[in-house]
């Protein structure tokens, strides 16, 4: 017989639980009941329910404490925690929110109304479910799809630039000018393919976070920029230390190769751009890239960090990926991105990480 769900109710009252047990299996759940947290977390390791209602006031281990130890496991973090307390009880709901709770039901219970709560927290987390393995599938066929191009697309690269090293010279102009174009547009592509075969790890991939070093790191990504640094003949100006900051060290450098980048492409003739750390309040480090650029309006900067956008303005030269994938590694580290700027005066560009 297929069931609407399995649900775990803790109360340490029996008549709580056989109220429950009544109201909910009737509907057609599958039910089972636990006394007291120890009961619980045992069952719950056992046998993840698809929800459970957690009484809050219990001898032993609390309400809080078990929904603090059920988000603490891989097995058990993602299933949704209804409360349960009485009208006279101190229910704290902001405690009972920050350590995992979605809901909570106070007693006497309705039936209606603990049905529809039920009924409402499983259908979310079906759906989370479902997005979850539908991000995973999209993430997968991203990645089989830009592994696949990188094969084909060095093959061009590589005949191409034969080409223009071997017969650019004794070609007609119109000639090798389309040769040249070929090669450019080849490569950008070659560029896409590895920004979506990197924003296809970012979401899966399990990293080391440690403590690196800032310094380093920079001037690793300035010697991979070297061909951009002469084409543009930036002044370049950072701090003689750098704080220390916690993250992972390839992840960053892209971080940092895609702002300096940019600070390279669009800003001032000549580029002057200016590296530098703030350490804030909040146990974070504030890194930034401050460029000698147009700026940006309000409308163009609130739409910069979205994934594939295009704005009207010089930047809508690039393909839409390289903000969205920093945003995306920050975030997955922990940290946040931005930019401050006003039209006419340059654009700083910024990204937090917790300190080391």
């Amino acid at each position: 017989m297929t069931t609407r769900g399995n649900i775990l109710i803790v109360d340490d009252t029996p008549n709580n639980l056989r109220l429950l047990m009544d109201i909910l299996s009737k509907e057609g759940y599958e039910v089972r009941p636990a006394p007291n947290g120890e009961r619980a977390l045992s069952a719950a390791r056992r046998q993840p329910p698809d929800i459970i209602l957690l009484d809050i006031m219990m001898p032993g281990m609390n309400g809080y404490d078990v929904c603090r130890q059920l988000k603490a496991e891989e097995t058990t973090q993602h299933i949704p925690v209804i409360f349960l307390s009485a009208l006279d009880e101190l229910f704290n709901k902001i405690e009972a929110f920050s350590v995992g709770g979605v809901d909570y039901v106070t007693k006497p219970f309705e039936a209606m109304e603990v049905l529809a709560r039920v009924e409402t927290h499983l259908k979310i987390h079906q759906l989370q479910q479902q997005l979850a393995a539908q991000n995973a599938e999209l993430n997968a066929f991203a990645h089989t799809v830009a592994h696949d191009l990188k094969s084909p697309l060095a093959v061009v690269l590589g005949y191409t630039g034969l080409l223009l090293e071997d017969l650019a010279a004794t070609l007609p102009a119109e000639a090798a000018n389309y040769l040249e174009k070929v090669d450019g547009g080849t490569r950008k592509a070659a560029k896409i393919v590895d920004e979506l075969l990197l924003l296809a790890g970012i979401g899966g991939q399990e990293v080391e976070i440690a403590a690196f070093d800032t310094q380093l790191l920079i001037h690793t990504t300035l010697d991979h920029l070297q061909l951009m640094i002469r084409e543009y003949e930036p002044e370049v100006i950072q701090p003689e230390t750098w704080p220390i900051a916690q993250g992972y060290a390839p992840w960053i450098e892209e971080v940092w190769a895609n702002y300096i980048s940019n600070a390279l492409k669009y800003g001032g003739r000549p580029p002057q751009i200016t590296l530098g750390a703030t350490p804030l309040d909040n146990g974070l480090i504030q890194f930034w890239v401050q460029d000698n650029g147009p700026g940006l309006s309000p409308e163009d900067q609130a739409r910069l960090f979205a994934e594939f956008s295009r704005i009207d303005r010089e930047r809508s030269k690039g393909h839409g990926l390289g903000l969205s994938i920093v945003k995306r590694i920050v975030r997955r580290l922990g940290g946040e991105v931005g930019v401050e700027s006003q039209v006419g005066q340059g654009s700083k560009f910024f990204f937090t990480l917790p300190a080391g």
